[in-house]
């Protein structure tokens, strides 16, 4: 039985983030020789030729497969592309399909998916689970993305790359925002209309007064700690992070040196540029972010210090937008996001997209890390995708608020995810807080 509330708009509005959603995934690889698309077994990334596989039988599996019991359009489609159960180190070794047989299987499951939305029998499930595989794609964009950084390959051409950069000339917004505590519901309603297991569901906790900075930390700020030898002096890093910073012999964040005049440069892609002081300083994993708190004399923000920052107001801390400027879907005009400046911009620039405390794009930019460690809120229960959340739950750490890189359609205020501490190779940063 179809659902007969389902509005055509709706139909019609998914179809076009799925076909999106693709584009971008084959812009991201088109270009790539075949050497190129396997890459080096490493611990950070996937070969690609099998990673875009992936995103094409997440679909089949779930909606084709799993909610109508369709057959795979692969016999060998789970020894291929099932991620929890083939280890990450296997996937360089698997008999994966040609670059072309597999656009040729990806075609064939965005078709039938396609097809079971635009039929008369479609269901709200096939909703929500079209947008759980657009969302789970869209994820994967951004991996391909920091993939190529990663790997040296040059920056990806894509048609989105462009930006309004005239707002980089916006007055520079310095100090913090004054946040008064209270009684918090973190998390997201239960009227939205998708979120994650892990963002399920708002409730109560306490929150002390408090002062957030209004920016992100700049690449210049970073600098200051770097130049001051902050990487050599123990007493600002964690235990873990000491070990890291020695077990790897790391003297300055990820892709930066300095030239023959001994200024710093930043790896962009292939390319070295030289840094962008007032841009949000990004591959800088969670060691890195507390021990310049700990050298600046401030802190992370907890998780919830830093949603209600983005979401309350100075009149009702439990207002709950949904974007930090409110209701309205995210623009050029209010966040750096789906790749147009293919990097981080000036931390004072769309002041457009202000939180009501005053707090500046807390969406897009970059992640920001936060204090806490990733782990369930109260009555957690997994989604359908059992393996999303839980393997992560008390070993990895939560970020907030998407990147240049992330895709506008999927971000809002409660969104979390989630990476180790030592993770330095996705597009992270952080905003601080005063003692």
């Amino acid at each position: 039985m179809s659902d007969s509330n389902i509005n055509p708009k709706t139909i019609n509005a998914l179809i076009a983030d799925l076909k999106d959603s693709r584009e971008r995934t084959l812009a991201l690889i088109d270009d790539l020789n075949s050497e190129q698309l396997i890459g080096p077994m490493l611990d950070t990334v996937n070969p690609l030729l099998w990673e875009i596989g992936h995103t094409a039988y997440f679909y089949e599996f779930w909606i084709l497969r799993d909610l109508h019991g369709k057959d795979s359009f692969l016999e060998n489609a789970d020894a291929l592309y099932d991620s929890i159960n083939i280890a990450h180190d296997d996937r360089w070794n698997l008999p994966l399909l040609t670059l072309e047989e597999t656009k040729t299987y990806m075609q064939q499951v965005l078709d039938a998916v396609i097809k079971v939305l635009q039929s008369a029998n479609v269901s709200q499930r096939d909703i929500y689970l079209s947008r759980y595989g657009c969302f789970h794609e869209d994820m994967h964009t951004e991996a391909f993305t920091y993939t190529r950084r990663t790997l040296n390959y040059p920056a990806p051409k894509l048609s989105a790359c462009h930006f309004d950069n005239e707002s980089n000339n916006a007055q520079i917004l310095n100090g913090d925002a004054d946040i008064t505590g209270g009684e918090y519901l973190l998390g997201a309603p239960q009227d939205i209309s998708f979120c994650f297991d892990n963002e399920k569901w708002q409730h109560p906790v306490s929150v002390k007064p408090y002062s957030i900075s209004r920016t992100a930390t700049c690449y210049k700020e970073f600098a200051d700690f770097v130049d001051d030898n902050g990487y050599k002096q123990q007493q600002y890093w964690s235990n873990e992070g000491w070990e890291w910073l020695q077990k790897h012999n790391v003297s300055a964040p990820n892709g930066w040196k300095k030239d023959k005049n001994n200024h710093w440069l930043i790896k962009q892609f292939d390319q070295w540029i030289s840094l962008p002081a007032n841009a949000a300083v990004i591959h800088i994993n969670w060691f890195e972010a507390n021990a310049w708190c700990k050298w600046a004399g401030r802190r992370l923000p907890s998780e919830a210090e830093w949603e209600l920052a983005a979401s309350g107001s100075p009149l009702n801390i439990n207002e709950k937008r949904l974007y930090p400027w409110g209701e309205q879907p995210p623009t050029q005009k209010h966040a750096n996001m789906d790749s147009r400046a293919l990097g981080t911009i000036n931390v004072n620039a769309l002041p457009e997209g202000d939180s009501a405390f005053g707090c500046r794009q807390m969406l897009g930019n970059t992640w920001e890390w936060v204090a806490d460690t990733f782990n369930p809120y109260p009555g957690f229960v997994a989604d359908m995708y059992e393996d999303y959340s839980q393997p992560l739950f008390g070993n990895t750490k939560v970020l907030r608020g998407g990147a240049w890189s992330t895709r506008s359609r999927m971000i809002r205020n409660t969104w979390r995810t989630y990476y180790g501490p030592d993770r330095n190779d996705v597009f992270a940063g952080f905003r601080s807080c005063k003692l």
